[in-house]
């Protein structure tokens, strides 16, 4: 991997103090996998399957302000409790960031707005696969990772594990 572009020596200040600065380094896909467990048979079944969608996401330091983000998305597709087809995501980016002070605001940006960043990539990845099962694609609905970050403090702070969104 090549060396992080630094950050431009004419950043912008707010109040006289170098504002807080997000770069995306690189989108890649981590790993994709689609699995058909009982095909060709539940192809044949008539009955529309139910979808289930869990989204989850990984922030590792791979250097001084520089981390990568991995949104990881699950889409199970079930017929009479038989899967259908089982498709995974991992889609990552690497971020650099510049001028954080506050560790908590930096962990709220790297666990809320980069996954947004990353979402409409990991949409297409599992678009993508979903359409080669022979079934209607999934459209994965827009998230809030706002709302699940905040979900996730109030579970720490409960005392719990934190568990994989579900989105419905």
């Amino acid at each position: 991997m090549s060396t992080p572009n630094p950050v431009p020596p004419s950043a912008p200040t707010v109040e006289g103090a170098p504002a807080r600065q997000v770069f995306l380094q690189r989108l890649f896909l981590k790993d994709a996998s689609l699995e058909m467990p009982n095909a060709p048979r539940i192809l044949t079944v008539e009955t529309p399957p139910a979808i289930d969608v869990q989204v989850g996401t990984g922030i590792d330091m791979l250097a001084t302000g520089v981390f990568q983000v991995t949104l990881q998305v699950t889409v199970t597709a079930k017929i009479n409790e038989e899967v259908a087809f089982l498709c995974e995501v991992h889609q990552a980016g690497i971020f650099q960031m510049a001028n954080f002070a506050d560790q908590n605001e930096l962990q709220h940006v790297l666990a809320a707005y980069c996954p947004s960043v990353i979402l409409p990539f990991a949409r297409e990845a599992i678009a993508n696969l979903i359409g080669r099962t022979g079934y209607p694609p999934v459209m994965l609905q827009p998230i809030n990772f706002d709302a699940l970050y905040a979900q996730h403090l109030a579970q720490q702070a409960r005392g719990g594990a934190a568990a994989p969104a579900t989105v419905q």
